[in-house]
């Protein structure tokens, strides 16, 4: 049960990481909190969670052969090491200037639900996570069988949903909720945790090359 927990919490915390920063994701769950209420966050990431899910299926039961291979885990969880000393150095450098820009701006009109899908496709940092980070993880992850994808998936969407409903909230409330110090400082937190896992991908990934 460690085993799943640690999957659980990790990916909670890498996910949030990612969803926390700037992208059309979280414009779109700005602009439709302001127009049409808590809910828009939610809703969004309903859509985003259908897509990622669709996805996560297509990747453990279309290449599982493919994926069970040492060498694609050293590749995969070296790379994703890279991409998290990545993303945790640029936080760093951009907490300075990082903001909730809480403005009613207009997005499409339509579901949201479909919303949250396209405007995540329109991410191309989303491809590049899964095609590296996400990808390492559910390399991982399948080494405890489906129950570890479960897990993982779990706690990937929750930090999504999570992070989004405390934005569309703070949208609601006129922002008295979440300020911008506030905000930097988890940032600044999340970006000393991606430093972490980076670690522990490249030591992963060594492992698996030592191991050929």
């Amino acid at each position: 049960m460690t085993e799943f927990l640690t999957i659980f919490f990790s990916s909670f915390i890498i996910a949030l990481s990612g969803a926390m920063m700037p992208g059309p994701l979280l414009t779109a769950t700005i602009s439709g909190s302001s127009q049409r209420g808590f809910l828009a966050g939610p809703l969004l990431i309903a859509g985003h969670g259908v897509l990622e899910l669709l996805l996560l299926v297509t990747l453990v039961f279309g290449m599982a052969p493919f994926l069970q291979r040492n060498d694609v885990f050293a590749v995969v969880a070296i790379a994703g090491g890279a991409i998290l000393l990545w993303m945790a150095v640029g936080m760093f450098r951009s907490i300075s200037t990082l903001s909730l820009t809480l403005n009613a701006g207009e997005i499409k009109r339509g579901s949201l639900v479909i919303n949250g899908a396209l405007f995540s496709i329109a991410n191309p940092y989303w491809i590049i996570w899964w095609a590296t980070i996400g990808f390492g993880y559910v390399l991982y992850s399948l080494r405890f069988g489906l129950a570890g994808i479960a897990f993982f998936f779990a706690g990937h969407i929750l930090a999504d949903l999570a992070w989004y409903s405390v934005v569309s909230a703070a949208v609601g409330k006129g922002r008295h909720l979440f300020t911008d110090r506030l905000y930097r400082w988890i940032i600044g937190i999340c970006a000393g945790v991606l430093i972490l896992f980076a670690v522990y991908f490249f030591y992963a990934g060594v492992q698996k090359v030592t191991a050929l």
